[in-house]
């Protein structure tokens, strides 16, 4: 049964807040997983329907949670929340570097055309296979679709795809598709150490690519061995 109330308490930060059920009672704790993919930020005062659920430790919570405001006064509610938390942003911009620095960011996206040049240009030197490009073509649109299924079950508190896994997908030929799925989808960019593990994954692909399809990879193995 869905149940109607207000969100009274929201740390954007931390990602989660309190939702005061409209036919009174305790407030109930909601994660920002339970709105699932929507274009904006919650904010405080904004109206909701949700479903009650306990968590992991037996204490009710909100999950399924959808917005009941109209659409233009949703996004003046997620202005005026932005406007009032630019102070505290331009802050700690001067404090700390963004989540985004250990990542690429959207500038990380340019390494993809730098490695279709680098194919293009080895392909002129050397022939390269002709199968190589569907390769990664298609092991990039096979890690988007899971990166995809991630976010999705991230959002639904769901069964999520184990590093491990977008890690082997990314070292597969896959991290171009990979690497749009964290920029598109804002999904696993954030943490540190996932990113570095996935650009040592990329790093070990195309040191993989250049052992295997250009001589200097020959040279490289006859000096080592």
């Amino acid at each position: 049964m869905r149940i109607e109330g207000r969100l009274t308490q929201w740390d954007d930060a931390k990602g989660y807040g309190f939702i005061a059920p409209e036919g009174g009672g305790a407030k109930l704790f909601v994660h920002a997983q339970a709105f699932g993919l929507r274009p904006r930020r919650p904010f405080v005062g904004e109206r909701l329907s949700f479903v009650v659920d306990q968590d992991s430790r037996g204490k009710p919570r909100a999950v399924k949670v959808k917005s009941l405001e109209p659409r233009a006064h949703a996004a003046s509610g997620s202005a005026a929340r932005a406007g009032a938390a630019a102070p505290a942003v331009a802050r700690g911009s001067l404090r700390r570097p963004s989540t985004a620095s250990g990542a690429p960011g959207a500038g990380g996206l340019w390494v993809i055309p730098a490695f279709a040049l680098l194919v293009l240009i080895c392909h002129l030197a050397w022939p390269l296979p002709n199968a190589l490009w569907g390769v990664y073509v298609a092991m990039s649109m096979a890690t988007f679709i899971v990166y995809w299924g991630d976010k999705r079950a991230a959002a639904s508190n769901g069964w999520r795809v184990a590093e491990g896994t977008l890690h082997g997908l990314a070292l597969a030929c896959g991290w171009p598709g990979a690497l749009l799925a964290q920029q598109i989808l804002a999904h696993k960019r954030a943490k540190q150490a996932f990113v570095r593990r996935f650009w040592l994954c990329v790093a070990l692909n195309l040191l993989g690519f250049t052992l295997i399809f250009t001589p200097l990879g020959g040279e490289l193995l006859r000096r080592v061995a």
